[in-house]
């Protein structure tokens, strides 16, 4: 599988000849090169070294720095490690956050990380949009205030609609240095910030669309050198890796043990079982791998499998404008037929296990926020005998040993999934041939690559598909995959619209509706919507009522859930996470800074 993280994530090597800040060569610095690969892209060895650009030779962790990183807490997602704010205070109904400054924060050119910077950053955000800078003030979670309090402290205020995310989002701030990227703000920004968050309709999106206007100009832009606030600056980049050195002015420089970080490229899974099975890499985060090659890693001197949680769940997703997926018995045929342990095996042996159910949710997560609720949903274990009963029930008929179309037609299943995920394409050839052996004429169709895979999914092209789901830890994220943009509810003006199937993204077909055993009619998407704003309280309520209707309507079939299983190589260095840490899904470089990472004494 072409993809590191969710999705999801994600040559020739570099030679480390220069001097460290120490001026010394690299084989007599004591700290050594760390080498690893970025699981989030591909190294482009033209791209500017600017966070904002998709492909920029920016790398969370080591030169890319936030206000703070995300520990992955399985319902929280307001639990954070410090990075460039050192500590944040929250009013206690959650419309503002002042957030405090590491004090002895510097950029690697020597000047001192302050508030401005942060100001700076957060203005250079609002031109991407989305999250905590969307410029539609009915927006839930949009910051509309930006105050410097002194120069390293500044307090960030909610609009009227406040969100739970507001936290997260802010905190996951991208910071870069103000001498460098401030120019990039128009002399008027913040007096057209205001009006673009106005209630003049005329002005207001006038003023729109002169901030989303500076979106190509921030991502295009080349600084002429890395000035990184993190524990490394860029030295060099190439196709086959980027090589980073340490920046001295980094605020903890005494808990980052390398000297240098190397980060390798990839084009392909192979390549990177091939760094794992040489001993190549120091660490690589979580790729799929056959059990025949895992056993071909773990020979390696010094490899080490280390696992922990990932909130992300593989699932065979319907769209049901297309017959006969829109016939819930239908799915719910397909999901007595399909055995998950079998597929896991066979797809994702070490880094899956088999869904105990469809909750929408991944199992960890699930038991947390659903309590004894979990064990109360429909299992959909193997059973011929009810699939069978389901298919009669949907007017399916058996003909010549085959299921047909209540037509009489013959039912032709085409699975769709990107040719580029190893795990998928195994996973659903074991789908095909289950489903054969069930009188169920089923085959893989696969696409060139994702992203074509994507937009022909988006267009409503397929009937059945691959979709990564349960993207925690916040439930509106986690639900968004099954009852937003995909199944037709839309934000518009800070209004909830469900549009047809077929329309603006709504691929997944489902009704607006649904009628739930014991709970009556429901609005899965306003339920979903209510996430993002709802109390703690009101969240459990209502991820207990989504999680019953993915249970019954059957939108996806859960497969597997994802086990963060992480390669380290104890070689060269130690201390690495242990299992289940909450720092597991984030890069090395959030490792060294937490001093985690320490030099193999010999």
């Amino acid at each position: 599988m072409k993809r590191l993280t969710a999705i999801m994530a994600l040559a020739s090597l570099v030679t480390a000849t220069a001097c460290g800040t120490t001026g010394k060569t690299e084989t007599a610095q004591s700290g050594g090169v760390y080498t690893t690969i970025d699981g989030t892209k591909q190294i482009n060895a033209s791209a500017p070294t600017n966070p904002f650009n998709p492909v920029g030779s920016v790398f969370n962790g080591y030169n890319g720095m936030a206000l703070a990183w995300p520990k992955n807490d399985p319902t929280d997602p307001n639990q954070f490690y410090p990075a460039i704010a050192r500590s944040w205070t929250v009013a206690p109904d959650g419309s503002a956050v002042v957030i405090r400054l590491q004090p002895n924060a510097k950029w690697s050119d020597g000047k001192p990380v302050t508030s401005e910077d942060i100001r700076v950053s957060i203005g250079l955000a609002y031109s991407q949009g989305g999250t905590a800078y969307a410029l539609d003030p009915k927006a839930a979670g949009a910051a509309a205030k930006i105050q410097v309090l002194d120069e390293k402290t500044i307090k960030v205020t909610q609009g009227a609609n406040h969100s739970e995310m507001f936290l997260n989002n802010l905190l996951s701030t991208v910071v870069v240095p103000a001498h460098v990227f401030g120019p990039l703000l128009p002399p008027d920004f913040w007096k057209t910030l205001k009006i673009a968050q106005g209630a003049d309709g005329s002005a207001s999106e006038r003023a729109k669309s002169v901030i989303t206007g500076m979106a190509d100009k921030v991502i295009a832009f080349r600084p002429p050198q890395d000035v990184s606030a993190g524990p490394f600056v860029l030295e060099r980049v190439n196709p086959g890796a980027a090589l980073l050195k340490r920046n001295p002015y980094f605020y903890d420089s005494a808990a980052v043990v390398p000297d240098k970080v190397k980060i390798l490229n990839y084009t392909s899974n192979e390549q990177i079982w091939n760094y794992l099975i040489a001993g190549k890499l120091d660490n690589a985060p979580f790729t799929s791998v056959p059990t025949a090659v895992m056993d071909r890693i773990r020979q390696t001197g010094g490899s080490r499998i280390v696992r922990g949680y990932s909130p992300v769940v593989t699932s065979l997703a319907f769209n049901q404008a297309r017959k006969p997926y829109d016939n819930v018995h239908v799915r719910r045929a397909l999901a007595y037929l399909i055995d998950r342990r079998q597929v896991t095996k066979v797809a994702s042996p070490e880094g899956g296990t088999p869904a105990a159910t469809t909750s929408g949710i991944h199992a960890k997560a699930a038991k947390a926020w659903l309590g004894e609720g979990f064990d109360s949903l429909a299992p959909y274990g193997l059973d011929p005998a009810k699939a069978a009963a389901e298919l009669k029930a949907a007017g399916m008929t058996r003909r010549g040993g085959m299921w047909a179309m209540p037509d009489g037609t013959p039912w032709k299943v085409e699975i769709h999934v990107p040719a580029s995920f190893s795990d998928w394409v195994s996973a659903a050839q074991s789908i095909s041939s289950q489903l054969n052996d069930h009188g169920i004429d089923a085959k893989v169709i696969t696409a060139a690559d994702y992203t074509l895979y994507l937009g022909d999914l988006a267009a409503g092209k397929y009937g059945i598909g691959f979709w990564l789901m349960g993207l925690g830890p916040a439930p509106y994220n986690i639900y968004q995959r099954l009852f937003g943009q995909a199944n037709g509810w839309q934000m518009f003006g800070g209004r909830l619209k469900h549009v047809a199937p077929g329309t603006q993204g709504n691929w997944m077909g489902g009704p607006e509706t649904a009628e739930v055993a014991g709970m009556g009619r429901i609005n899965p998407g306003e339920l979903t919507a209510r996430l993002n704003y709802a109390s703690p309280d009101e969240q459990k309520r209502i991820v207990g009522t989504l999680a019953k209707v993915a249970n019954e309507q059957l939108p996806v079939i859960q497969l597997w859930d994802y086990v963060n299983a992480q390669f380290v190589n104890t070689s060269r260095y130690t201390a690495f996470p242990p299992d289940d840490s909450e720092a597991l899904r984030l890069s090395s470089g959030v490792w060294m800074q937490l001093g985690m990472i320490k030099r193999r004494q010999a």
